[in-house]
């Protein structure tokens, strides 16, 4: 991993030199504060005020040169119009060509603008961060809070890049108008419709600028469910040997195992409690039966995690094997009528469960330039796996024998499932193509040994400032083993060590900062409200409304449905209407009203509360989980990107373990009677929802 500040340094126009942050400059500051306070010759309050005070000038410099450089980009776009003007009076094809190459020039000059702001606002939340992690309280707090909605605010130049978006506009409307009048056409990009602006220079200065801004579209908000995490300053051209080992049948058969073990998962919850029943079990031992194969991916994921350090040809028929056993001694439960098969194979489910394969596939093989589109396939492929799964119940409603083997309601999910994993297992020996390891190992001075990309994400350490002022300045001795154990180590000089992915859940665990671990808590709270809602709908509905499995089966395919459409509505709009923290707080109040929508009080409970409440919780918590997760990929420690244990593996397993306790819950709050397990699971959930919101508001002004 090559030292940040050396990174930045090569990043740097060099002309521009002298304009951006003065990355070498601050952490000298930080390194002397450090030491003036540990002699005694400094007190704290001055640190905070000089520090301010340097990053204040600094923000200035960079700011002004901006606006400079944006003044000069208007004037010769001012210029260029002149000339635009002259030729639509007198066509020349001749003149037309040369003022688009002109104005191409410009764009170029646009984008290297642009890139100076991003490299100085990843500099900024960089030395922000380190000074938070040095000092141990919660300066970019105070900093954030301070300056960031201030009416004369300059850090909002930085991180919002406020005045270039109508040199943007500009140059982009120009370009158009040059293209459309050669095309014969007279419509502007404000008409509509239009046609497409067809530039390579506009699509660079449009994905620099959401890049910027973190604007999305669909594809990209979806992309981010899935935690694959990129390298903030890279360019495509960083990955030449991807292409070698990228496969598309390959690709195509992990998302198809995605979607397989979805399916796999949700079709037994419409029949799980009638299952139990005639097993002699309780109806809410639905919880555990469901809840198994969540307790077996809680170790699965682990180890296939490191098995893709090695293969993955060979965990995904491990997997496909494991699968196949699994839903076969799951159906063969009925006629041997033990709840232990039916539990023993769900747990082999679990043990099979290959989605830290599967994405690790897509982080390390596929090409950057696809690797979005990728991932928002992992991400639909496992929408479309939760709807199909109950749908596919609901359909499944016979009744015969064949060789005193029993196909009915209850077990026959089992068996098509079998038979679906051996058709996998077979597709897969065929079509599948081992990626070559010597270009993987060759490949690994420029990136990770586990992942193609290699972000420099930027987290942050809180404390409350004023328990800063009140408390020791300096971190102990102890404490500073485990900071300087971060990836924070800038300096050429740092120890090699210390910048090696985590090799263990302990090691990665110390790397998490409060901010991230607030949002691992939202990530475990709505894998837990979502689990309760899904799990217990076939007792819930059966005990007030009487419902049949295949009106539950339709209710949980059409909240499965929804997944794709609120996604579009939020990558497309929402998120760019609004800033990600405040969708992230929203959402969690969404989901907390909710719930306490869902309580059975006083009045009796009717099916247009359970349905409005149950759908209210799900989309909330779908917008939250996609919101959340691009939040965690953008403060997760670089060290948390690559690796056995990275960050994928631990939100992963937050949301595993949430949902084992939601099951569990479930089964428990079973023994207090049916006609209580409603508002005895929803007390849980109402509690770490509180929690979370309040979490939330505390680290809120660390996620800028």
């Amino acid at each position: 991993m090559v030292a940040f500040g050396k990174k930045l340094k090569e990043r740097q126009i060099q002309e521009w030199q002298g304009y951006y942050i003065n990355y070498k400059l601050m952490k000298k500051r930080v390194r002397q504060y450090a030491q003036q306070i540990e002699h005694g010759t400094l007190d704290r309050r001055h640190v905070l005020k000089d520090f301010s005070r340097t990053l204040d000038n600094q923000i200035e410099k960079i700011v002004l040169f901006l606006l400079e450089q944006q003044g000069h980009l208007a004037s010769r776009i001012e210029k260029l119009g002149e000339q635009h003007d002259a030729i639509q009076q007198e066509p020349q094809i001749s003149k037309r060509s040369e003022l688009r190459e002109a104005y191409r020039a410009v764009g170029q000059d646009l984008l290297k603008l642009l890139f100076f702001v991003e490299i100085n606002a990843v500099g900024l939340r960089k030395i922000l961060k380190k000074f938070d992690k040095r000092f141990g309280y919660r300066f970019t707090d105070y900093y954030v809070k301070t300056r960031a909605n201030h009416p004369y605010s300059q850090l909002q130049q930085v991180f919002k890049h406020v005045g270039l978006g109508a040199v943007v506009g500009a140059l982009s409307r120009n370009l158009h108008d040059l293209q459309d009048s050669q095309e014969g056409s007279y419509l502007s990009i404000y008409d509509q419709p239009t046609l497409p602006l067809q530039d390579p220079v506009i699509d660079s200065i449009r994905a620099a600028v959401d890049r910027l801004t973190h604007s999305t579209n669909f594809l990209n908000f979806l992309g981010q469910h899935a935690l694959i995490m990129q390298e903030e300053l890279s360019a495509p051209a960083d990955e030449p040997a991807d292409d070698q080992r990228y496969h598309f049948m390959s690709l195509l058969l992990n998302l198809a195992n995605t979607f397989l073990y979805m399916v796999n998962t949700y079709i037994i919850v419409p029949t799980a409690d009638d299952y139990s029943t005639s097993l002699g079990a309780a109806p809410t031992v639905c919880g555990i039966v469901i809840g198994a194969m969540a307790v077996a991916q809680v170790f699965s994921s682990v180890y296939f995690s490191a098995w893709s350090n090695k293969s993955y040809f060979r965990p995904l028929v491990f997997s496909s094997i494991v699968l196949f056993l699994g839903n076969a001694l799951y159906a063969l439960a009925y006629d041997l009528h033990s709840i232990w098969i039916l539990l023993i194979g769900r747990l082999c489910c679990g043990f099979g469960s290959a989605r830290a394969v599967n994405r690790r596939y897509i982080s390390d093989c596929v090409p950057l330039k696809i690797r979005l589109q990728a991932s928002a396939g992992f991400v639909s492929a496992s929408a479309l796996g939760m709807a199909c799964g109950p749908a596919l119940a609901g359909l499944l409603q016979t009744n015969f024998k064949i060789f005193n083997l029993t196909f009915n309601q209850d077990t026959l999910p089992g068996w098509v499932m079998a038979v679906a994993w051996l058709m996998y297992l077979i597709w897969l020996w065929i079509s599948f193509k081992e990626p070559n390891r010597e270009i993987e190992e060759n490949h690994i001075p420029q990136q990770s040994n586990s992942e193609c990309s290699r972000p420099y994400k930027l987290h942050i350490k809180n404390d409350a400032l004023e328990e800063g002022l009140k408390q020791p300045l300096l971190i102990s001795s102890e404490d500073k083993v485990d900071e300087d154990a971060d990836q924070d180590y800038d300096s050429e000089e740092a120890p090699e060590e210390s910048r090696l992915p985590a090799n263990s859940i302990g090691s990665a665990y110390r790397l998490l900062t409060p901010s991230v671990k607030v949002q691992l808590l939202i990530y475990f709270m709505l894998k837990y409200v979502m689990e309760i809602l899904l799990s217990e709908s076939s007792v819930i509905t059966s005990y007030y409304f009487n419902w049949t499995t295949s009106t539950v089966a339709i209710f949980l395919a059409c909240l499965g449905l929804t997944v794709l459409p609120v996604n579009i509505i939020v990558g497309n709009y929402i998120s760019n209407m609004f800033e990600d923290r405040q969708i992230l707080l929203a959402s969690e109040i969404m989901v907390l009203v909710g719930i306490l929508f869902s309580f059975h009080i006083i009045f009796p409970y009717s099916e247009p509360q359970y349905i409005c409440s149950g759908l209210l919780v799900f989309v909330a918590a779908e917008v939250l989980e996609g919101i959340n997760l691009s939040l965690l990929s953008r403060v997760m420690s670089s060290r948390l990107s690559r690796g056995t244990y990275n960050g994928g593996l631990l939100s992963t397993e937050a949301g595993t373990i949430a949902r084992v306790i939601a099951d569990a819950t479930i089964t428990l709050a079973g023994y207090m009677g049916v006609s209580r397990l409603l508002n005895i699971t929803l007390l849980p959930s109402l509690f770490i929802c509180i929690a979370s919101i309040i979490a939330t508001c505390y680290t809120f002004n660390s996620l800028y």
